[in-house]
């Protein structure tokens, strides 16, 4: 495990980073990409969601990314029963000090697994909504903050299953990404049979990482330089799901800042102190695609919100060589590996 001492560097980042995702994919087999954009998730500060049909590890999943690091855990079972103050907790009167006292829900740990997140009503899942923005809980008029770091990693089903009450607009938008797991390859699901065919992947999964030290790596990811043609690269982005033919709902302000918040996470993950458009490429259909919703006529034509995300990438004009850097490719930087070599360009 790393440890630090003093300012975290790129190459202490990157070192990092290759243990959790090392230790995640242990037990996550043969999603490499899956494993990556969770990580880029975390260092960039938001959340993630994560939908699938059961069983192809969902859960699985957010328990090893929150076992990977030394934080204190917790796990909500999202059911219809479910209370709002099961989440966030209930003042609770002490007859013998005669005063109320808070009592925390379950919300109050630094890592929540928020399980099958869209079988609560929809009054529960409005809970949610100042924690994952905030990192706070107002309860009769008093406001408490989160522990840091918070990550929330929900899990759903598609919205077309049994008993599952579609995510309302306003918490979709508060997840920075949203990720399906898929289906392993047939040598995937061979390996994960000889390997954890007996027992549980997660039983021998330890952390690899503290609590300080995520602090420090997100500190980091904070001070990636984003030029100006990058950042307007991603408001053109956005600003193209706004009023398209297809979408009766294009992507908000908050959308454009957790693209360049992940921006910064994928190029610090790849060893680079700058941003490039390639990271923002990468990472604009996971950022974007959840939060748009189509049309009538384009879902009957079965146009999905990635679709129409990918169709935006490659009809937007990708700033010059300038602002992608020196020796910058068009290859997605944020799937690239370390690059500790190559500098900012001038004026970047």
């Amino acid at each position: 495990m790393t440890t630090y001492d003093e300012d975290v560097s790129l190459s202490d980042l990157t070192t990092t980073a290759d243990e959790v995702r090392r230790s995640v994919e242990s037990v996550i087999e043969g999603k490499p990409e899956v494993v990556r954009l969770s990580l880029t998730v975390l260092l960039a500060e938001g959340h993630l969601l994560i939908e699938d049909v059961p069983g192809v590890g969902k859960t699985m999943l957010a328990k090893a990314l929150a076992r990977s690091i030394d934080c204190s855990v917790r796990r909500i079972q999202f059911t219809p029963d479910l209370l709002p103050s099961d989440i966030t907790g209930v003042s609770v009167y002490d007859q013998q000090r005669h005063e109320f006292e808070f009592k925390p829900g379950a919300i109050f740990s630094q890592v929540v697994i928020g399980d099958e997140i869209n079988r609560a009503s929809p009054k529960t899942q409005s809970a949610l909504l100042e924690s994952l923005e905030e990192r706070q809980v107002t309860i009769d008029g008093h406001t408490y903050p989160l522990p840091e770091p918070f990550l929330v990693v929900a899990t759903q089903n598609p919205v077309e299953m049994e008993g599952t009450y579609p995510l309302p607009e306003a918490q979709r938008d508060r997840f920075m990404a949203r990720i399906s797991i898929g289906y392993p390859s047939p040598a995937a699901e061979l390996e994960m049979l000889d390997v954890h065919g007996g027992t549980s992947p997660l039983d021998d999964l330890q952390p690899v990482a503290h609590a300080h030290e995520i602090l420090k790596l997100m500190e980091a990811v904070r001070g990636v330089h984003v030029s100006g043609a990058v950042r307007r690269y991603a408001v053109e982005l956005v600003a193209a799901t706004r009023g398209h033919p297809d979408l009766r709902l294009g992507a908000s302000p908050r959308a454009t800042l957790h693209l360049l918040r992940a921006a910064r996470a994928g190029a610090a993950l790849g060893g680079r102190q700058f941003a490039l458009p390639d990271d923002v490429q990468a990472l604009a259909v996971p950022v974007l695609a959840h939060r748009l919703l189509p049309t009538a006529q384009a879902q009957l034509h079965r146009r999905g919100a990635e679709q129409i995300v990918t169709e935006i990438l490659q009809r937007t004009p990708v700033p010059s060589a300038s602002a992608r850097g020196a020796g910058a490719t068009g290859t997605s930087a944020a799937a690239s590996g370390p690059d500790h070599g190559r500098q900012p360009p001038r004026g970047v």
